[in-house]
């Protein structure tokens, strides 16, 4: 997810308004409609404003306007973009909006796109007064509503930079009506100095891309570049005092109180009682740049001002992304639609919600998501409860030059999201450098909704220390996972003699499981942060009794969706018995068997499928492939290439349009005796919850009307490897092994072909393992298993060949080694490129096999070191380590074959 950022205006917009002009005519434009929709006209053109509020030179700010359907007034929008990104990123949404009845308006922000002048970080006078000059044109236009002369209805949206300018054009421009800002911050200088503690990294990537115009994201995204007219430098397009002042934080490796003054007036906080307009704060829960603190202390500010105000904690953030933009769309355009169209019916969503995942939901592969809400916002410190921790006083050290720092989050790297892949956890603390306390096994799960806090006396040799909190979630087996990746930073001066804290933790929303314990963390360095680089010895020790954990108890999550085959069965059995008496009586002439194919599993020849009610849009299109004994198929593409419908053509269940599909010679009709030779996994198994395991089995078996003796019920257990849990009922499962049940039904009478739509979901590492090892096993006697899945690095270790689909088409079809190749390697980003002789000493590290430059930085192929290890290595090389991600083959080439289409 990029930065994005909304607008602002101040009092004086109605002298200002008679200065800005148009610059040229502009150009319309007309975007097809979708959905049946009205079409969407764009116009573009270049807004021409003051520089500075005293007039003089002129800014030209690139913008675009969307409308649709009638001629009647409609209240307008305006979408903010993220930072380094440009208007063009919004305009899907914006015709979105258009469609739906409003006029909407994007543009590039100040020295991003082809707007001209220099970046202010939404500075009042320049970012945040031309969103005021925006407002005056949507005024002036007859499609927008006016609350009254010059005063448009008016709403604003935007995610980052973008949300920014949301709130702060709320807080200096009346005219507003209601915002939706997301992933952003209420004070930038708690944001990138939190509690004194130089943010570096972060800071580093916004000096960057505002020198070179690319965007600020979580992971690959287009970049823009900066525009001809921006002025150029050491620091790019930013004001001075901007540059200036990063330079000397960089320098000295701590803010000053006018580094902080001069974020903190580019804040919503230093307008905070005047933001009196309905808002609608989403924050992503795994974002180490804007933490859910900011979106807090926004709520409570707006909230008392007496504006209604809704927090909707999202998956993700800066750090690893979010796939929940389509829900927040949704949720921006009810809000707008009841406080901008004052439509009493439309439902804004609760108070406070909450994402939380869980699983993988088979028809796209992605992370289960549930929402849990309550009709209030709890806060960060809601109905907290102690959990004693155990440690004596620990003294540490913070070595010298503050190297080799712990890793916790890394920007660009994404941390889960992108090494969980590997198998491997990216927190990291050095021995000597950290003091741990612990808490005892819960005997009950402890659900933590905020920040927790625990108090603890300091002292320094140096009279000064620099702390990073953070709280493990200990499995049973030792294993440590640092929930959301994220760490609190403390600056805490008079310590000579020792000085006792609050300090307060990352807040989160995670159960910590009965049976686990909970850690407590603190280190004296940190990869993202600045820690002093002078040694000094800590020594820390509890007081307070223990961590003070959060636990928003009224914050109950939705009830998962019945299964499918409570519904979908009646319904299902009424559609097939109307088939049957309509179908029964027609003969259709099924294709003799072809013998040259009696030993073939599949082979599907000139396949197509349109969708229904139209004659051009095809489901699958003159597919062809031939799948041979002993492989496992690798079924891939993006959503809506057409894998789904190739399966139930493949199973008999929907009928081709043309082409045929044969299994061992025999051509596939519904009931088709040659099925029996096909198992098939698809959309889960609805088992009977009260039944042991087996009794399920026998059950279906018993429904196939075939001879008990033909089941091989014990080899397909033996193969799905559920041992004694067979006897005991389902519903005591676990989603792993409810899993591998409905594998071992699939696989009942050893069927030749096994067919398995997204086998891994909702399991475990461990778990996803013991899936493969069962594919693999079960092909391994001459079988033939065809896999579709998202799990790309479970493809590529599991399946012997490949199928790649884009839009019903065929793309490419082989060994795995022949499409992808194989290799554990990484990618390392070095800024300013990796050069020889850094690649020099990364391939003589012990463990590494090799080091490669490349264009996009440091292919390292590794041989027995860990990615955690090397990143170690790289900082202790004192390598200016950018981003370190996977570099999986399958990954790359299924990318680079659809073309980015996923």
């Amino acid at each position: 997810m990029r930065l994005r950022f909304p607008r602002r205006r101040r009092r004086l917009f109605a002298a200002v308004a008679v200065g800005a002009v148009l610059a040229g005519a502009g150009t319309w434009t007309a975007a097809s409609a979708t959905g049946g929709g009205p079409s969407v006209h764009r116009e573009d053109r270049f807004l021409s404003v003051p520089d500075s509020p005293g007039g003089g030179d002129k800014v030209r700010i690139d913008m675009s306007y969307f409308t649709a359907g009638d001629t009647g007034r409609r209240p307008a929008v305006l979408l903010a973009h993220g930072f380094g990104g440009t208007k063009e990123d919004l305009r899907g949404q914006a015709e979105d909006l258009a469609r739906d009845g409003y006029a909407v308006l994007t543009w590039s922000a100040r020295g991003f796109g082809r707007s001209t002048g220099r970046i202010g970080l939404n500075d009042p006078d320049h970012e945040v007064a031309d969103v005021s000059r925006l407002i005056d044109w949507l005024a002036g236009r007859p499609e927008v509503k006016l609350d009254k002369a010059g005063d448009p209805r008016v709403g604003i949206a935007g995610g980052s930079y973008g949300g920014a300018v949301a709130l702060l054009a709320a807080g200096y421009d009346k005219r507003v009506d209601a915002i939706a800002p997301q992933i952003t911050y209420w004070n930038l200088a708690d944001a990138l100095f939190p509690n004194d503690v130089f943010k570096k990294l972060w800071a580093g990537i916004f000096f960057t891309t505002g020198s070179t115009g690319g965007p600020v994201t979580a992971g690959p995204g287009k970049g823009t570049q900066a525009p001809p007219s921006a002025p150029q430098g050491g620091c790019g397009s930013f004001e001075p005092a901007l540059c200036e002042m990063y330079e000397r934080v960089a320098v000295a490796g701590k803010p000053d109180a006018q580094a902080r003054e001069l974020l903190e007036r580019r804040s919503p906080s230093a307008v905070a009682d005047r933001i009196k307009v309905p808002t609608l704060l989403v924050q992503g829960q795994g974002d180490s740049l804007f933490p859910l603190d900011q979106s807090d202390a926004a709520a409570r500010a707006v909230a008392h001002n007496g504006a209604p105000v809704s927090v909707d904690w999202i998956t993700g953030g800066h750090d690893s992304g979010t796939g929940e933009g389509g829900r927040v769309e949704q949720r921006t355009r009810a809000w707008f639609d009841r406080y901008l169209k004052d439509d009493k019916s439309a439902g804004t969503g609760p108070a406070f919600r909450v994402s939380r995942t869980g699983g993988i939901d088979t028809t796209d592969g992605k992370a289960q998501v549930r929402g849990a809400s309550a009709d209030r916002y709890p806060g960060l410190r809601n109905d907290a409860r102690t959990v004693p921790l155990t440690g004596r006083p620990q003294s540490f050290g913070n070595p010298a030059g503050a190297a080799p720092p712990a890793i916790s989050a890394v920007p660009g790297i994404g941390a889960v999201s992108q090494l969980s892949g590997l198998g491997v956890g990216l927190s990291l603390d050095f021995p000597g450098q950290y003091a741990r306390f612990e808490s005892a096994r819960l005997t009950e799960g402890v659900r933590v909704t905020g920040a927790p806090t625990v108090q603890a006396k300091v002292s320094s040799d140096s009279g000064e220390a620099v702390l990073f909190a953070k709280v493990y979630d200990v499995g049973p087996d030792g294993q440590q996972v640092l929930p959301s990746q994220l760490v609190a930073p403390v600056r805490v001066t008079d310590a000579k003699e020792g000085r006792t804290v609050e300090l307060r933790l990352p807040a989160v929303d995670h159960t910590f499981e009965a049976g686990h314990r909970m850690r407590l963390v603190l280190a004296s360095t940190d990869l993202a942060y600045a820690s002093p680089g002078q040694p000094a010895t800590y020594t820390v020790a509890l007081e307070g009794g223990g961590l003070s954990v959060p636990t928003a108890p009224e914050v109950r999550t939705a009830s998962a969706a019945l299964p499918w085959w409570t519904w979908g069965l009646p319904v299902a059995g009424a559609v097939v018995a109307a088939a049957v008496l309509l179908t029964g009586r027609r003969r259709t002439a099924v294709p003799a068997p072809d013998p040259a194919l009696a030993e073939v599993p599949l082979e599907i020849t000139g396949l197509s499928k349109r969708y229904a009610k139209s004659a051009d849009r095809y489901a699958v299109r003159e597919l062809s492939l031939r799948v041979e004994r002993g492989q496992v198929l690798g079924l891939l593409g993006p959503n809506g290439a057409g894998k789904t419908t190739t399966l139930r053509m493949l199973m008999g269940l929907i009928r081709p349009d043309g082409g045929e599909v044969r299994v061992f010679g025999h051509a596939i009709r519904p009931g088709a005796p040659v099925l029996s030779r096909v198992g098939a996994f698809v959309e889960g198994a609805g088992f009977l919850p009260h039944l042991s395991g087996r009794a399920n089995l026998d059950l279906y078996w018993q429904a196939t009307g075939r001879p008990a003796g033909d089941a091989h019920i014990e080899e397909a257990l033996e193969i799905a490897g559920l041992g004694s849990a067979l006897e005991r009922a389902v519903r005591t499962y676990s989603q792993g092994m409810r899993q591998r049940l409905a594998i071992a039904q699939a696989m009942l009478g050893l069927p030749d072909l096994l067919i398995l739509d997204e086998p891994t979901n909702g399991l475990d590492p461990p778990q996803i393992r013991e899936m493969r090892e069962v594919m693999i096993r079960y092909a391994a006697a001459g079988r033939t298993v065809i896999v579709s899945s998202h799990l790309l690095a479970e493809v590529e270790q599991s399946c012997t060949h490949l199928v790649v689909m884009d839009r019903g088409r065929l793309v490419t079809a082989g060994p795995v080694a022949d499409i992808v190749g194989s290799g554990d390697t990484l990618l390392v980003g070095v800024e300013g490129g990796p050069t020889e002789a850094v690649a020099e000493k990364v391939a003589a590290l012990p463990g590494v096999a090799s080091a490669v430059r490349t264009e996009e930085g440091l292919l390292v192929g590794l041989d027995g070191m860990s990615a955690a290890a090397l990143l170690a290595e790289l900082v202790r090389l004192e390598v200016p380590v950018e981003r370190v991600g996977p570099h999986r083959r399958l990954e790359d080439a299924f990318l680079t074959l659809i073309g980015g289409s996923a």
